[in-house]
């Protein structure tokens, strides 16, 4: 056998034991008659020691080994005499005996080290190396774990996991489809799912009852940080259930992966925020309830001073950030070119100090006098100490929505968003509808499938854009971790919804006859709910990018620059698929 015991198993009580271990030179380096080599396997790092009496053959063949050879090592467990406290083999070291070179090794593009000096292109090219590195293998490790808790937890409380198929029909609604097409039925195409919806739906109709699966799905569209082409879902659904028993139940499921995996302890019920307060309080569906800094509408308290500014603006708000009066002009400065920025795009930014004494110095001083301000320092409830930053416009979601930024940049640079510490909730209540310029029509906010709320059903004649939905995201530290609604069930009340949508009777049928047609059998009440399974782990890893918890991710422009996908086909497989390739002009 290769290996008698693993890289990072051995300690001291094991000294006098013959063992064979097998794994990666980490590193290599000889000291007088010495030599030392650290050997690396998925399960840590024990050293080797070559000893030039013992054998000079042997220690010879040491000397040729380079960083990331591949060998079998034979020896006897010892004390080590200089131990090293930071890994959990450090008190002790193998006396080599023979040594064997299972495979050599090209000097690595970039260091196999926790702080590696490659760039995040030469890793991404090299992922096989990369994940060789303790944090990337502890990320997916922490993957595992989370998954494996996942499946545990769900199976205690009934729930099957049934796979649904990868090729499926393309749908109109939400993100663009990833098309596949389909060489027996030439000139048609599968589309990757966006999510299991309406599989998992038929799946209630079926009376399976409690479904979930751990599921890749595809979405062609802009990445970010916390956005992949495909991405990972933990995908559940259930019969007879209302809002409040999805809610309590992946609750439970939250609760219980914060105490299994990261020994957190959350007693307390997640709040509760209708989505109306949240975008009014912080601008964002999805706010980070870490620290305070509530937006205040300052309206009756600024408008109508002479400031044409604010004497124009639709909306004025500001947030009090606790303890900064200390901001010099040239951090304001920086905040103020930070808003205006053009993915914020915010006009400017007015700002106001409270005093020690109490008295509050405002960048628009000469517009109001000390009273105007004293107005402004009690409707922000601010102190002596504290910094009031405001911004205005003639929209006020648009304004909103950059005062949020706002917010979360004052609470970086006060450092408020501990990743050590989770603030969890449910945002409730949100818009059956939303807008879209681009289409001039009403679309679902969440998905065609989502029931409005009993009370608000009569709206859907009269002013659907007031209607109110049955759809609940969870939301941990400023990030959505999980969404879902209760669906319909109703044949007439799902054709209602695509009405509203603008589909017509022929579309619908077309696109979604299949679940419509299941709705008239005898289907149950249902709702359910998706976590981001990449985005759980990020989070519980302290990532920034949910990248690194994913073992082969695409990067910033949806490549794969190991794999150089996507890439062209050749003129043979065109044919077979009978597709021709339309080079667009250059502009």
């Amino acid at each position: 056998m290769y290996r008698s015991n693993t890289c990072g198993e051995l300690r001291l009580a094991d000294a006098g034991r013959k063992v064979t271990l097998a794994g990666w030179v980490q590193r290599a380096r000889k000291m007088g008659g010495m030599t030392f080599v650290d050997l690396r396997d998925r399960y840590g790092i024990t050293q080797i020691v070559f000893v030039d009496e013992n054998d000079s053959a042997l220690n010879e063949a040491s000397h040729h080994l380079g960083r990331e050879y591949v060998i079998q090592v034979t020896g006897t467990v010892a004390e080590r005499t200089s131990k090293n406290p930071n890994i959990p083999t450090g008190d002790i070291e193998i006396i080599a005996d023979s040594l064997k070179v299972l495979n050599p090794s090209e000097v690595p593009p970039f260091t196999i080290e926790d702080e590696s000096d490659g760039g995040d292109d030469l890793r991404m090219r090299y992922r096989y190396l990369d994940l060789r590195r303790n944090p990337v293998r502890r990320n997916l490790e922490l993957r595992h774990k989370m998954t494996m808790e996942v499946r545990r937890y769900l199976d205690s409380k009934g729930f099957l996991e049934i796979e649904t198929p990868m090729l499926v029909g393309s749908t109109p609604e939400g993100a663009r489809d990833f098309v596949v097409p389909s060489r027996m039925n030439p000139g048609q195409f599968y589309a990757l799912p966006q999510s299991p919806q309406t599989l998992k739906q038929l799946l209630m109709v079926s009376g399976m009852d409690r479904y979930f699966q751990i599921v890749k799905c595809f979405r062609d569209e802009d990445l970010r940080a916390d956005r992949q082409p495909e991405f990972t879902q933990i995908d559940c659904e259930m019969s007879f259930v209302e809002q409040e028993d999805v809610i309590e139940l992946f609750e439970g499921m939250a609760k219980h992966l914060f105490k299994t995996i990261r020994g957190v302890e959350l007693t307390e019920p997640f709040i509760r925020m209708p989505w109306a307060d949240a975008m009014k309080y912080y601008g964002s569906d999805k706010p980070d309830l870490r620290f305070d800094m509530k937006f205040v509408e300052l309206m009756d308290v600024l408008k109508g001073k002479g400031f044409s500014v604010f004497d124009n603006a639709a909306y004025i708000g500001g947030i009090c950030a606790k303890g900064a009066a200390h901001y010099t002009r040239k951090q304001l400065d920086a905040l103020t070119d930070f808003v205006k920025r053009p993915q914020i795009g915010a006009k400017g930014m007015v700002y106001a100090r409270v005093e020690a004494d109490g008295n509050v110095k405002s960048s628009v001083d000469k517009f109001y006098s000390q009273d105007d301000l004293q107005e402004l320092k009690k409707a922000m409830n601010a102190e002596p100490g504290d910094l009031i930053l405001i911004l205005s416009g003639d929209d006020a979601m648009r304004t909103r929505k950059q005062l949020c930024e706002l917010r979360l940049e004052m609470g970086r640079q006060l450092g408020l968003r501990d990743k050590n510490k989770f603030a969890c909730l449910w945002v409730v209540d949100f818009p059956m509808f939303e807008w879209s310029d681009e289409e001039q029509r009403l679309m679902a906010m969440h998905h065609p499938f989502t029931h409005p709320k009993d009370e608000d059903i009569p709206m859907l004649d009269t002013n659907p854009a007031a209607v109110r939905a049955d759809a609940y995201d969870m939301v941990i530290n400023g990030v959505e971790v999980g969404g879902g609604s209760i669906r319909i069930h109703d044949s007439e009340l799902q054709a209602k919804m695509f009405e509203i949508l603008g589909f017509t009777k022929e579309k619908a049928q077309e696109q979604f006859g299949f679940l419509m047609n299941a709705f008239k059998f005898g289907a149950p009440p249902h709702g359910g709910l998706a976590y981001g399974l990449d985005r759980w782990v990020s989070l519980f890893a302290g990532l920034d990018s949910i990248r690194d918890c994913i073992a082969f991710p695409k990067n910033n422009s949806g490549r794969d620059v190991m794999l150089d996908a996507p890439a062209r086909l050749d003129q043979k497989q065109l044919d077979e698929l009978d597709l021709a390739i339309v080079e667009k002009p250059a502009e």
